[in-house]
């Protein structure tokens, strides 16, 4: 990147202690991020795909301190915020909001619609009442809504309109970053695109960096400049989304890209089914989950090796997995390695 990303996360755990017995104490883990890196630049979306519970909502959750990691490296704008405590990072919540997957769920019904946009200046201390009345009419102008929603309830309103409600909610503090884990996964076809068209104007006009988590490709295409996909815990892949698109080189993104529908019905693409079952993150596969899951002849070898992402063309890395790249590529991903030891 030419300039300094605005997040960069490097080698982020994130386990779940598993207790058993008599006194309850901790006999496992689950590893629901385990050893992820990805960068984010300055008005950059960042798509991040995988099946359900491949660990990308607890990965946006951790990025944003709604949970602690275990280990690794958050810095946001230069500065590390993975250790700071929940006091020291208030104040940084300005700068990085989230949208969540089920607006009815994260707004309190007790209430109104001007109570939730108001209550990020009261929490930070800004604005007196006018000024916050005059901001929350602002926000609902500018996702949407007309101004006498303020007085309304959460309950009153559909679901497309309550996402633009949390929407502005995440806007009011004009953040920099905006975690959206699954914003439209539960909306109609309809909405979903409004939406994203709401989305998109938002980051013209504020210069805002999103990573926008999601289990629909087809969604993720439409709005992301690189996309980034995840298997039990793992970044696999990532690439410009044109690129991951038409070249992808992973077995698993491969699989998932097949599966989206085609637009012109005389495109027939072919249909990669996945075999197996997703192996249980309490207890990972000591070598290439996808392989295991694919019983591939090769998983024995990728027990202990190093299956990190590397570089495959330029913008562009990959697992160094011989279970799921080709054996072109496989060669290529062995070379890289050398060269990076030596």
């Amino acid at each position: 990147m030419s300039e300094s990303p605005l997040l960069s996360v490097s080698k982020l755990k994130v386990h779940f202690p598993v207790r058993g017995g008599v006194f309850m104490r901790q006999i496992g883990a689950v590893r629901a991020v385990d050893d992820v890196s990805f960068h984010i630049g300055p008005g950059e979306t960042l798509g991040l795909v995988g099946e359900s519970g491949c660990g990308k909502s607890t990965l946006g959750k951790a990025v944003v301190r709604l949970l602690t990691p275990t280990e690794g490296s958050i810095r946001f704008g230069g500065r590390e915020i993975s250790e700071l405590s929940q006091g020291t990072i208030r104040p940084l919540r300005r700068e990085f909001q989230m949208i969540f997957q089920d607006p009815m769920e994260s707004l309190d019904p007790r209430m109104s619609v001007r109570s939730i946009l108001e209550e990020p200046y009261v929490i930070h201390g800004l604005g007196n009442r006018a000024e916050r009345h005059q901001w929350s009419d602002e926000l609902l102008d500018r996702v949407g809504l007309p101004k006498s929603a303020a007085e309304r309830y959460p309950f009153e309103f559909s679901g497309g309109q309550r996402q633009r409600i949390g929407i502005a909610r995440a806007l009011a503090l004009k953040p920099k970053l905006i975690i959206c884990d699954e914003p439209v996964s539960a909306l109609d076809v309809s909405i979903q695109s409004q939406i994203l068209n709401l989305l998109v104007e938002l980051q013209r006009d504020f210069g805002l960096s999103y990573l926008f988590i999601a289990h629909d490709l087809s969604v993720v295409k439409h709005i992301s400049d690189r996309v980034a996909v995840m298997y039990l815990g793992k970044i696999v892949e990532t690439a410009p989304a044109e690129t991951i698109y038409r070249d992808p080189r992973h077995a698993y993104t491969k699989a998932l890209i097949s599966a989206i529908p085609a637009t012109d019905p005389k495109h027939k693409r072919e249909k990669i089914l996945l075999e197996g079952d997703v192996p249980s993150p309490i207890d990972p596969p000591a070598g290439s989950a996808f392989g295991h899951r694919m019983s591939h002849p090769r998983y024995d070898e990728t027990v202990g090796m190093d299956l990190s992402l590397r570089e495959i063309a330029p913008g562009h890395e990959v697992a160094a997995d011989p279970c799921c790249v080709s054996e072109e590529d496989w060669k290529i991903l062995q070379k890289r390695g050398t060269e990076v030891s030596a």
